[in-house]
């Protein structure tokens, strides 16, 4: 009886020690995600299950844990990606990176959509599965520069498709 207890807890004690270790490995491949080989590492299931949120949002975007995708530099005007309408609604030397950094859009429709389009524009390039291509993202983005209505409307549509990106 008291083999058979020693054993239960030699197991339980390993158990413990190999959950903290993924723990911590969990830990640290999701702070430092920007190597490709970390990332897949942490989306890896397994017992203890973590899974990186957020990935295809504006403000990951914006804290810049992933290199954006070629095809757009960070430094890029909004009206030079989006075309001469966007630089109509939006200050010509508005960058993409500003775009998703900006925090005062709850407020304003146009800034709103901005913000989720700028998102939305990576997110076509820089991931496979996402439901709109770059060609779409632009053409909703100018077609729904005719009112707060369907500025509001699309940048919903946006923010959910990034909310639901992986």
């Amino acid at each position: 009886m008291g083999r058979s207890s020693l054993l239960s807890r030699l197991v339980f004690l390993f158990f413990l020690v190999w959950s903290a270790a993924a723990a911590i490995a969990a830990t640290t491949v999701t702070k430092d995600a920007s190597s490709s080989a970390l990332a897949s590492r942490a989306r890896r299931p397994g017992f203890l299950y973590t899974r990186l949120r957020g990935r295809c949002t504006p403000q990951y975007w914006s804290s810049r844990r992933e290199s954006w995708p070629r095809m757009i530099p960070q430094a890029s005007s909004v009206s030079k990606v989006f075309g001469t309408q966007a630089l109509e609604r939006y200050r010509s030397d508005l960058t993409l990176l500003e775009a998703t950094e900006r925090n005062d859009d709850s407020n304003n429709a146009f800034f709103w959509l901005l913000k989720q389009s700028s998102a939305a524009l990576l997110n076509s390039y820089a991931r496979k599965n996402y439901p709109y291509s770059a060609w779409e993202v632009k053409t909703l983005l100018i077609q729904a520069l005719v009112s707060e209505e369907a500025a509001a409307l699309q940048a919903q549509r946006f923010s959910l498709a990034n909310e639901a990106c992986t």
